[in-house]
C-alpha cells in the first residue's frame, strides 16, 4: 500500500511539473540507471551458495523484484572476470546476466542487445559463487533500454505496451535515445531504465528526468 501511494504521489508531482505546453511536446519520465546484475534459478542459487540456500533481500525494487544481499563473480573468455555483481530476486525460470557494452569488452564476449528474458543465442558466461560455479551456454545480454509504466501512466503518455519511442535528455549533452521500448504492467512504477554506459555518455543520473518525444 505504501509503495502504491508513493507511485501515485510521484506521478502527481511529475505531472504538476509539466505545463500544458510541455505536455504537447512530450511526457516526463524519471530515470533509473541499471548496473550489471544477475538473475538466477533456484537450482543455480543452490549451486552457487549451497544446498537449500534462499536469496536474502537487501532492497525492494519495482514489480516484486528485489536487490539481494548476495553477489557473484562473472567470468568471460580467457578467464576475464568482474567481481561483486549483484544478484536480483526472486528466482526465475532461467538464469540471466545483464551487463553493459563496456563490461562485454572487459569480459571478452559478444553480448547482444536484448529485452530481459530473451536470451536465446546470447553470449555464454560463467558465474562463480562462494560454494560453487556454473557455466551458461547462453544467457548474457546487454539490456535493451526501456520504460516501465503502469496502465494509467501509459494512458497519460499516449503509448502502449511494446511500443518503441524516442526519448530526449534535455541537458548539456542534449542526448536523444531512440529504440526505447515501452513496458506496461500494474506492478510497474514509472521509470526509464538505461545502463551505466548510456548514463555516462548522456551525463544522466538516477532520479533525473527525460522526455518521451511525441510521435
Amino acid at each position: 500500500m505504501e509503495e502504491k501511494n508513493i507511485e501515485i504521489i510521484t506521478r502527481m508531482v511529475l505531472q504538476s511539473l509539466q505545463s500544458s505546453e510541455e505536455k504537447k511536446n512530450g511526457f516526463l519520465v524519471p530515470v533509473g540507471v541499471s548496473a550489471r546484475h544477475v538473475h538466477l534459478t533456484q537450482e543455480h542459487v543452490e549451486e552457487l551458495f549451497g544446498k537449500g540456500y534462499q536469496l536474502t533481500k537487501k532492497k525492494e525494487l519495482m514489480g516484486g523484484q528485489f536487490a539481494a544481499n548476495e553477489m557473484v563473480t562473472i567470468v568471460g573468455l580467457k578467464l576475464r572476470a568482474i567481481e561483486n555483481v549483484r544478484v536480483l530476486g526472486p528466482v526465475r525460470k532461467a538464469s540471466q546476466v545483464e551487463i553493459s557494452a563496456t563490461d562485454a569488452v572487459k569480459l571478452g564476449i559478444k553480448a547482444p542487445i536484448r529485452e530481459s528474458g530473451n536470451v536465446a543465442g546470447s553470449a555464454p558466461i560463467a558465474i562463480v559463487g562462494p560454494k560453487g560455479a556454473l557455466y551458461l551456454n547462453e544467457g548474457c545480454i546487454v539490456a535493451q533500454r526501456h520504460i516501465h509504466m503502469s496502465p494509467a501512466d501509459a494512458m497519460a503518455a499516449g503509448v502502449s505496451d511494446g511500443q518503441i519511442v524516442s526519448v530526449k535528455a534535455d541537458n548539456e549533452r542534449g542526448t536523444v535515445f531512440n529504440h526505447v521500448k515501452i513496458r506496461v504492467d500494474d506492478s510497474f512504477t514509472l521509470e526509464m531504465h538505461i545502463d551505466t554506459d548510456e548514463a555516462n555518455a548522456a551525463q544522466i543520473k538516477t532520479g533525473e528526468t527525460v522526455m518521451i518525444m511525441p510521435s
